[in-house]
């Protein structure tokens, strides 16, 4: 079987194995600040508007979605959580009130029911969403909301170009064990049917955008520090950059020029709102 005729998911998971990936970058993963915000505004668009005590931050990162927080519900205890200290610290500068801890979102455990538990592009990179949404749900207060935002882009070129290029000499040879850390997200239909049991209403939509970079070569930027990471965090100096090049090169024939010469990134995201029962 070709890598064309795969799926993303399972190319992906070819590449899982013993190696992991270094510590995230802020400054690399705020270049796209603005555009990445997009999601967590429409994700916090569709909350209730209520009173909230205790809000966690599942996957943190620089701080971006807690600061959208702290001025939406201001006064707040919010949590920020991320595995990444340089996120980490980048965050408890762009937001001095929040509390922030190091620790893996695996394995959440707050210290008193949440009324609002936010996750915006952190759990697609946890396995067992099966396990884990209904161990999330469970740590709700009454009518406590879990906000969930997730990338559904391994079918995209962007991505499925990723394991394409690590899969051809003389990259496979580096990249063989490499663990991505993703898989595939589960259906809408079993998303619901993990939720259900313990919460009351549940919203669960996708919306594609459509974001607009300044050519292919900004597209590698704009992925270097999520899903193209584990690739470049692995390979040696000078195939890094050869990966780079083969990569844009491939990008350029999946994301023509527009009459600008703009390219437009089409990233579907998932979207879940759901409220634990009273």
């Amino acid at each position: 079987m070709t890598i064309e005729r795969q799926s993303a998911a399972t190319v992906h998971r070819r590449f899982r194995g013993r190696k992991t990936i270094n510590d995230w970058n802020a400054q690399q993963y705020d270049n796209f600040a603005t555009p990445r915000q997009q999601a967590a505004h429409d994700l916090i668009a569709a909350v209730p508007e209520r009173p909230m005590n205790a809000i966690s931050d599942l996957g943190c990162g620089s701080g971006l979605s807690t600061q959208l927080l702290a001025d939406r519900w201001p006064g707040t205890t919010i949590t920020g959580i991320d595995q990444s200290p340089d996120m980490l610290k980048a965050a408890a500068i762009r937001v001095p009130l929040g509390v922030f801890r190091q620790g893996n979102i695996s394995n959440f455990a707050a210290h008193e029911p949440q009324d609002l538990i936010f996750a915006n592009a952190s759990l697609h990179w946890l396995a067992d969403h099966r396990i884990l949404f209904p161990m999330l749900a469970k740590q709700l207060a009454p009518q406590g909301i879990l906000a969930v935002q997730m990338p559904n882009n391994l079918e995209e070129a962007s991505h499925r170009l990723m394991a394409e290029v690590a899969s051809r000499a003389p990259f496979a040879e580096h990249l063989n064990e490499l663990s991505t850390e993703r898989g595939a997200l589960l259906s809408p239909k079993e998303y619901y049917d993990c939720l259900v049991p313990s919460c009351e209403t549940i919203r669960i939509w996708e919306t594609h955008y459509h974001h607009v970079l300044d050519g292919p070569a900004d597209i590698l930027h704009w992925f270097s520090s999520t899903g193209l990471k584990p690739y470049l965090d692995i390979l040696p100096a000078g195939k890094r950059e050869d990966f780079a090049r083969q990569y844009v090169k491939e990008l350029s024939h999946h994301y023509p020029l527009q009459s600008d010469g703009k390219v437009l990134l089409r990233l579907p995201r998932l979207f879940i709102v759901a409220s634990r029962s009273a």
